[in-house]
């Protein structure tokens, strides 16, 4: 589990993260409230997001992978799963908590925790395999 590894984790689940979010696109961008024209399409076309999500991901992958070093996670198994239970249990509930306070709709977190969760498990197999 190198640099390497870390790379194509953070990768694997952002490329994820684009077909996430693209299937879900329009209920997601109504659960945000993010104004789109009147095609449909969100007026903010700033690839800032986009950059910020990727360097987001080597970060999580990073630290993931440290965790499973430190832990001696070395089967896929065991890294999908802390994976998922990392997604499931840190980063959704996180979201789920900002999400409530500012008085944005369930759907948004479930929209947005979901992915966490799928994410993580990707980035937890894809670190074990490499």
């Amino acid at each position: 589990m190198g640099f390497l590894s870390v790379l194509a984790a953070a990768a694997a689940s952002w490329v994820f993260g684009a077909i996430w979010y693209m299937t879900l696109s329009k209920p997601w961008l109504a659960a945000a409230g993010v104004e789109c024209d009147e095609t449909g399409k969100p007026t903010n076309t700033s690839p800032l997001p986009f950059l910020l999500s990727a360097i987001c991901m080597v970060l999580v992958a990073g630290m993931m992978r440290h965790i499973f070093a430190t832990s001696g996670i070395g089967s896929v198994g065991k890294g999908a799963l802390t994976g998922l239970g990392i997604g499931l249990f840190f980063i959704a509930p996180w979201t789920m908590i900002n999400n409530a306070y500012a008085g944005r709709p369930f759907s948004l977190t479930l929209i947005d925790g979901g992915y966490a969760v799928c994410g993580c498990t990707i980035i937890g197999a894809i670190l074990t395999l490499m």
